[in-house]
Order: C-alpha cells, then sequence, then structure tokens
C-alpha cells in the first residue's frame, strides 16, 4: 500500500538553528502513527514543516503522492491534512457551532462518509448541548472536543494531533481516548502526538521516536512494548 503522507529527509529550523536532520516517516491509509520524544526534541518542528507553517530547509512531504514543500498551509490543508494544535487555539469569541461551520468543507473528495454538524454532534454530545455557548464559556475538555470536532469538519483523511490531551482531567482523557479508537475504526489515518504510552500502544500501528531532531527508533506497538528501554531512554517515563 502506497503512503498518503511521506516525508523524506526533512531538515529545517530557525534562523540559524537547524532542529530536524534528515526526518523521515510515512502514514498509509487507515494507519495510526506517533512521533514520540521529550519535548524540545523536533516533534511540533515537524508538525509545523507538515502544514507550511515552517519551511523546510531541505527534504521532501508527498501528501496523496504530490509534493507539497513550499505551499502555503491552506494548500495543504486542501490535499486533506487537518490539526489539532497544541492549545487547542478554538475561536473563543465565537459559539461552538460558529466554530465547527468555520472550517467546514465539503467531503465528496475523497468519497468517504461526510463529516458534517449533525455526525459531530453525535460524536461529542456535550458540544451539541453547549452549541450556542462561546468558546470562551467552555470548560478545557469541551475546548478540546471542539477543536478535534473542529478538525473534523475539513473532512480530512489525516488528523494531526498535537498533545490532544495534555492537561485535561482523567474522565476527559479517556473520552479523547475512545473518540481517536473510532476514528481509527473509520479507517481516518493519524499522526498522534503525546505522552501517554500505555493508549499510544493501544491505538498505534507505528511509532516514531524523535531525539535532537533524528528519528533514533522506529517500529510498532508489539516491538516498542519490548523494550521498554527506549521509552525509558528517550521519553524519559
Amino acid at each position: 500500500m502506497s503512503a498518503f503522507l511521506s516525508v523524506q529527509q526533512l531538515q529545517a529550523g530557525y534562523g540559524r538553528a537547524q532542529v530536524l536532520f534528515d526526518v523521515s516517516f510515512d502514514v498509509e491509509p487507515g494507519q495510526v502513527v506517533t512521533l514520540l520524544g521529550r519535548n524540545g526534541m523536533g516533534r511540533s518542528t515537524t508538525v509545523k514543516c507538515l502544514f507550511g507553517m515552517l519551511a523546510a530547509s531541505a527534504g521532501r512531504i508527498f501528501v496523496g503522492g504530490l509534493q507539497v514543500c513550499g505551499e502555503a498551509s491552506h494548500r495543504i490543508a486542501r490535499r486533506g491534512l487537518a490539526l489539532v494544535p497544541e492549545g487547542r487555539q478554538i475561536f473563543t469569541q465565537l459559539t461552538v457551532e460558529e466554530n465547527l461551520i468555520a472550517t467546514a468543507r465539503d467531503a465528496r473528495h475523497n468519497g468517504t462518509r461526510p463529516w458534517t454538524l449533525e455526525r459531530i454532534y453525535g460524536f461529542f454530545p456535550r458540544l451539541k448541548e453547549r452549541r450556542s455557548n462561546l468558546g470562551w464559556q467552555l470548560s478545557g475538555g469541551e475546548q478540546q472536543m471542539l477543536a478535534i470536532g473542529r478538525a473534523l469538519m475539513t473532512n480530512p483523511r489525516l488528523l494531526v494531533l498535537d498533545e490532544a490531551t495534555e492537561g485535561l482531567a482523567p474522565v476527559v482523557r479517556e473520552e479523547i481516548w475512545h473518540t481517536l479508537q473510532e476514528l481509527k475504526r473509520e479507517g481516518l489515518s493519524q499522526i498522534v502526538i503525546d505522552k501517554n504510552i500505555g493508549h499510544l500502544l493501544r491505538l498505534a500501528d507505528r511509532h516514531y521516536v524523535i531525539e535532537k531532531g533524528r528519528i533514533v527508533w522506529q517500529g510498532d506497538s508489539t516491538a516498542l512494548r519490548a523494550q521498554p528501554e527506549i521509552v525509558h531512554q528517550y521519553l524519559g517515563v
């Protein structure tokens, strides 16, 4: 099966400080992949490059077989990528429903069951209850549900989640993980950045460990379970 997303020898940085060194990984249709590592090792920089928020200094990124390095963020999004950013970044002065409608995009381009308001509300009943509330009036967990729903309303083929469970109450985190499992069952590809190894091992098909801007280990969940020293050395847990 050919990869929907292929990152090849990606290099990037900020000014004279290089952060990424030949980062390469693939995400196949329906696959869930993790980017693991401590803070500051290059995970979020990789995400910025994927979405055109940071220009790569070398390497290539293919989405659906098309090279996207150098393209504007909105054009990359139209190719089927959606981001649930760290810190949620919802529109606090818009209502829940306005947040969702603001990013809505037709799904006919990929032939999948479309994400609509009704479908989002079915996934997150709490959002339906709060549909008329402004973003700033929501709890942290509700804001995270809204951030995921907003991304899904773009009808993506690949969903990227950057620290989606960070700072949430345990019961809300469990709901988010359940949602990601449901999305996987529906065949939606995902890149997940998170610190909860237990849930990631159950959810993901493949893991990539980033250390100082380099991929230092890759493998499936079975291989990662068999090498707890990898988790301890590179994630500190």
